[in-house]
C-alpha cells in the first residue's frame, strides 16, 4: 500500500506524518481526535494544550480498553450460548424417536 500524507493542526502545533494507511481514514482519525479534544474540554475547562492533548489520549485509552472488554465478554458469552445450544440439540435427540443426527 502507498503511503499517504497527513497534515496535523491541533492544540497550537503542526506536524506531518506519513502513513499505510488510507488518507481518508487518517482524517476520519484526525476528525474523531478533534472532536474528543473538543468534548475534553468543554468538561474539564482546560486550556492548555498539553495537559489537553494528555487527558484525551488518557481518555482514549480508557475507551479502547472498556471496548476489548465488552468484546472479550461477548465472545465468552457467545461461546457459553453456543454450548448451551449444543447441549439443548443433544437432549432433543435423544428425547425424539429416530431424530438422531439432525
Amino acid at each position: 500500500m502507498e503511503k499517504s500524507d497527513l497534515r496535523i493542526d491541533l492544540l497550537g502545533t503542526s506536524l506531518s506524518i506519513a502513513a499505510d494507511e488510507d488518507s481518508a481514514y487518517l482524517e476520519s482519525l484526525l476528525n474523531r481526535y478533534r472532536i474528543v479534544i473538543e468534548n475534553t474540554k468543554k468538561s474539564t475547562g482546560l486550556q492548555d494544550p498539553l495537559k489537553l492533548a494528555i487527558l484525551t489520549g488518557f481518555l482514549l485509552c480508557d475507551e479502547i480498553e472498556k471496548i476489548k472488554k465488552q468484546g472479550a465478554r461477548g465472545e465468552r458469552e457467545g461461546k457459553e450460548a453456543e454450548q448451551l445450544t449444543l447441549d439443548l440439540i443433544a437432549r432433543i435427540d435423544e428425547a425424539l424417536p429416530g431424530a438422531g443426527g439432525l
